[in-house]
C-alpha cells in the first residue's frame, strides 16, 4: 500500500517512525528492556571479549555501545531509519568509534565488510511478540552472518495467553459505539471489536491460568514458523466473566553464565510492550475449574508483513445460559 500523497508506503512509515526521538526515549527509559540486554552483554565479558558483533536494527546504539565496553573487538550495526546519522554522533561521543561501525540500510542489502560474525545482538520484539518485529531480519542475518557456534542475544521468546475479566475497558471501548452522543454507532462495533488493544493489564483481571502458547528458538526457529496456528486450554481461577483474552511475552538469554529472562506480563514492572488484549463478541460467565478450549492463529498480513492478523476460535460451557458456545474473531494489529 502506498500514500499517493508523498509516495510512501507503509513499511516506509515504520522505518520514518524510528528515525523520532520519542520512540527511543521510551524504549530507553524502559528499565525492564534496557537492563536486561545490558545484564546480559556487560556481565558476560567472556563471551564477547575479542569478538566480532552485529547489531540488528541498532536504533541510537545503546546495545552496540555495551557490547564495545563488553569487549568486542569491532560491533557492526546496521539500522534503516534515519537514526543511525544521531546514533554515529553518539558513538563519536562517547569515543567508541574506533570499535563501532554503524551502517544505514536493510539488512537483506547491506554488505558487511567481514564475512561472518561471533555474535548477533538485537532488540526486534514487537507488540504481541511479532506485531512490526524485526525477527524475519534477524533469522536472514543469522542465516548470512553468524558463524557456526555464532551466539544469539536474546536467543529464546514465548508468547502465553489467559482470559480476563474487564467490563467497565470494554464497555467504554465497545459499548462506547452504542450511543455517541445519542447516534446509533453500532456499526462500528464489530470492527472496534476486531482490533486488538495494546495497554497494562492490571494482573487482578486474569480469570484463568496462563498457558504457553508458543515458544521460538532463534537458532532453529524459520521464517514460516512465524505464521502459526497453536491449540490452549484455560481453566477458570474463580467464578467470573470472561471479556477477552490477554496476551504477553517472556525474553530469554540463556547463553550467558547465569542465563537471564524478563516478561512483559501483567504479574510484573512495566514494559512499553504492555501487553495485547483481544476482546471477545460475547460476555462468557465461567466457573472456578471451568476450562475454554480454543486455537490461536497468526499470520503476517497481505498488504504489510510487520502488521499481524490473529484469529482466535474459542469454545465454552456458559454457566448463564447452560449451553456450550463456540465463536471465532479474526483480530488485525496494524
Amino acid at each position: 500500500m502506498t500514500d499517493n500523497a508523498n509516495g510512501m508506503s507503509s513499511k516506509d512509515y515504520y522505518f520514518d517512525s524510528y528515525a523520532h526521538f520519542g520512540i527511543h526515549e521510551e524504549m530507553l527509559k524502559d528499565e525492564v528492556r534496557t537492563n536486561s540486554y545490558r545484564l546480559s552483554i556487560i556481565q558476560n565479558k567472556h563471551l564477547f571479549k575479542d569478538k566480532i558483533v552485529l547489531d540488528v536494527g541498532c536504533g541510537t546504539g545503546i546495545l552496540s555501545m555495551f557490547a564495545a565496553k563488553a569487549g568486542a573487538k569491532h560491533v557492526y550495526g546496521i539500522d534503516m531509519s534515519n537514526i543511525i546519522g544521531q546514533a554515529k554522533t553518539i558513538v563519536k561521543d562517547n569515543g567508541l568509534s574506533d570499535q563501532i561501525t554503524l551502517i544505514q540500510g536493510k539488512m537483506e542489502d547491506v554488505e558487511l565488510p567481514v564475512d561472518k560474525v561471533d555474535i548477533i545482538i538485537s532488540e526486534w520484539m514487537g507488540y504481541f511478540l511479532l506485531y512490526e518485529s524485526m525477527l524475519d531480519t534477524v533469522l536472514v542475518a543469522r542465516d548470512k552472518y553468524l558463524a557456526p557456534g555464532g551466539l544469539i542475544f536474546p536467543d529464546k521468546a514465548t508468547i502465553y495467553i489467559t482470559a480476563i475479566e474487564d467490563a467497565e475497558y470494554r464497555e467504554e471501548k465497545i459499548g462506547f459505539w452504542d450511543n455517541v452522543y445519542g447516534f446509533n454507532y453500532s456499526s462500528l462495533k464489530a470492527l472496534a471489536l476486531k482490533e486488538p488493544l495494546v495497554d497494562t493489564v492490571d494482573v487482578n483481571s486474569v480469570v484463568t491460568e496462563p498457558v504457553a502458547l508458543i515458544d521460538f528458538d532463534l537458532y532453529t526457529v524459520k521464517k514460516e514458523d512465524l505464521t502459526f496456528d497453536r491449540p490452549f486450554e484455560l481453566q477458570a481461577r474463580r467464578n467470573d466473566f470472561i471479556h477477552g483474552f490477554l496476551a504477553w511475552f517472556d525474553i530469554g538469554f540463556t547463553c550467558c553464565h547465569k542465563p537471564i529472562y524478563f516478561t512483559t506480563g501483567p504479574h510484573a514492572k512495566y514494559t512499553h510492550w504492555k501487553q495485547t488484549v483481544f476482546y471477545t463478541p460475547s460476555t462468557i460467565a465461567l466457573e472456578q475449574g471451568a476450562k475454554i478450549a480454543g486455537h490461536l492463529s497468526c499470520a503476517p498480513t497481505v498488504a504489510n508483513p510487520r502488521d499481524l492478523d490473529i484469529t482466535i476460535g474459542y469454545e465454552y460451557f456458559d454457566v448463564h445460559s447452560q449451553q456450550t458456545s463456540k465463536e471465532e474473531v479474526t483480530y488485525r494489529m496494524n
